[in-house]
């Protein structure tokens, strides 16, 4: 989610870093002088989900590739909870939904990336009402040194804000991952507040349970951080700070 949303206008991203990494190939040889060979690119994972490193992107926080099996998980829920010293936030995620997110997420999750983790990014638009976390840095540019292909919802209603009909109902209660454009879904999530307007370009992984809403509320309700260039923000990091103290599978 970039920070340049706003209503029915730039899409919900979020921002990758753009550093490019120099890796120099060393090949040493017992009689011949030694040569630089171009880095090739790393390749992704073999299974279905593809999970592909970004050099140019590296992790926020040191994380593996997920696992990526032929046969991923597509039929069930799983529980996860996220503490928060705001409250907890219960989710239930839907493999059926988008598989290789819930099985990034899960990953992620185990591995201890969300574990101290703030969520940076607050927004109170009439039509977009989110809470973005999921970035280790904090600055909204950080990821997990991987990306993957999008899991497109299909079947969100149109929204009722959005005349044209482009725009589809992200409910409140939605839980889904930010990205910066096409198939870059990393770590970065959101989680809905109040009903949203967004093109359908946003995977749908899940949802929030209700005490997770209930701290969504008070969170929104703290409002979001003023800043000199702008004294009544409506985008921005939540004035009460937001930390995930620890990511947990199940209740």
């Amino acid at each position: 989610m970039s920070s340049e949303t706003r209503p029915h206008a730039a899409p919900l991203l979020a921002r990758l870093a753009g550093v490019t990494v120099a890796a120099v190939a060393l090949v040493a040889g017992s009689a011949v002088a030694a040569t630089a060979a171009p880095a090739a690119d790393p390749a992704p994972t073999k299974g279905p989900c593809a999970y592909t490193p970004t050099p140019d992107e590296p992790a926020a926080r040191p994380v593996p590739l997920p696992p990526d099996p032929r046969r991923t998980p597509d039929r069930g829920t799983v529980r996860v909870t996220l503490r928060t010293n705001q409250g907890p936030i219960g989710l239930t995620l839907d493999r059926e939904q988008a598989p290789c997110t819930v099985q990034s997420f899960l990953h992620l999750a185990r591995h201890r990336f969300y574990d101290r983790t703030p969520c940076h990014r607050l927004t109170a638009y009439p039509t977009l009402t989110v809470l973005q976390c999921g970035d280790p840095s904090g600055t909204g540019e950080g990821g997990p040194g991987y990306r993957y292909r999008d899991e497109l919802p299909t079947d969100l209603p149109p929204a009722p804000t959005d005349p044209t009909g482009v725009r589809r109902l992200y409910a409140r209660g939605t839980l889904a991952m930010a990205n910066a454009g096409p198939d870059t879904n990393g770590s970065q999530f959101f989680l809905v507040q109040a009903d949203s307007a967004l093109r359908p370009n946003y995977t749908v992984f899940g949802r929030v349970d209700a005490a997770g809403l209930a701290t969504l509320d008070r969170i929104a309700a703290g409002g979001i951080a003023a800043t000199p260039e702008d004294p009544a923000p409506v985008d921005g990091a939540p004035a009460q700070p937001v930390e995930i103290c620890k990511a947990t599978r199940g209740r």
